[in-house]
Parts: C-alpha cells; structure tokens; sequence
C-alpha cells in the first residue's frame, strides 16, 4: 500500500501510511531516530538530547526561507513504537517484523486544510525511507490526487509553503 487512507477525528484530520521495508525494525529504528540517517529521508533536521518520552524536539529547515518548529517525544518503545509532537502535528510510527523486514505504520495527525499537502510529501519521505528516489515532480501529481480526493470532505486543500514543493 503506498497510497495516504484519511479519517477524520474530532476536528482533526489522520493520515495513515503503510510500508513493507526490506530492513530489520532495529535498522528502521534506527532510520527514525539517528540524525545522520534522518537526514537520508525526513524534510528536516530533528535535534533532541535523547529519544524518551517527555524529551523535547526541534526541527530545523534549511534553505532561503529557513523555519524551526518545536516539538516533544510522546511515546518511545524501541524498536516497536515512536510518536512525537511535530509543530501542530503529532507523528506516530509502529514498526512490526515482516518475515526478514519490517512493516511500517506511520500516521500524521494534523489540521484538515494542509492533508493534501502533507499526504504527497509523507509519500517521497517514505520512498526515500524505502532506498527509492521519487521520480522529479512526483510531489506535484501526487499533491492533485490528493486534492481531488481530500477537498470533497475537508474542503480547500494548501499547497506546499513559500519556497518549497
């Protein structure tokens, strides 16, 4: 499955994501939690002292409009579990043995107006997560796709902020 499923919660929006992952959940852990590894597929930089439960997050984006959100560690069970406040978002990935690799749950709960966004640029992530290169300009027909799906039920969709996308 590599396409975003979207429900709706309270006021809120969940986008879920799921991956089969040619690695062990220790080296997928270590994927979502080592700096240098994140760097190979998260949008940004994730700065924290360590990865439990209360420990405090920033998240540092590069570039000519440079942008830093704040963020806490929610839940952390390694290698089985990670959930963190993202800005206004809460990310959560579970990660479960699948024969020689791992099965990746991810969700991003977020504000309904910016699923659409967010659905297409999770996905080049999580190809990126995978070893895959998204094809260029493949965050733009994803990001139509979503629209179209999304608006019917959450109304006008954002697009990508000044300067990215």
């Amino acid at each position: 499955m590599t396409d975003a499923t979207m429900e709706q919660v309270g006021g809120r929006v969940r986008l879920r994501f799921e991956r089969e992952l040619g690695a062990s959940r220790e080296a997928v852990w270590r994927a979502l939690t080592d700096p240098e590894e994140l760097t190979a597929w998260f949008p940004c930089r994730i700065i924290t002292e360590e990865w439990k439960a209360g420990a405090e997050l920033r998240f540092v984006f590069a570039g000519p409009d440079a942008l830093e959100l704040s963020g806490r560690v929610l839940e952390c069970d390694e290698p089985r579990l990670l959930a963190f406040s993202w800005g206004d978002e809460t990310l959560r990935f579970e990660l479960f043995a699948a024969g020689e690799g791992t099965r990746l749950v991810m969700t991003d709960e977020l504000d309904p107006p910016i699923a659409a966004r967010n659905a297409a640029g999770w996905e080049g992530c999580l190809d990126r997560l995978a070893g895959r290169t998204p094809a260029e300009g493949a965050w733009k027909g994803r990001f139509d796709g979503y629209v179209a799906a999304f608006e019917p039920t959450l109304g006008p969709q954002e697009g990508p902020p000044a300067g990215r996308g």
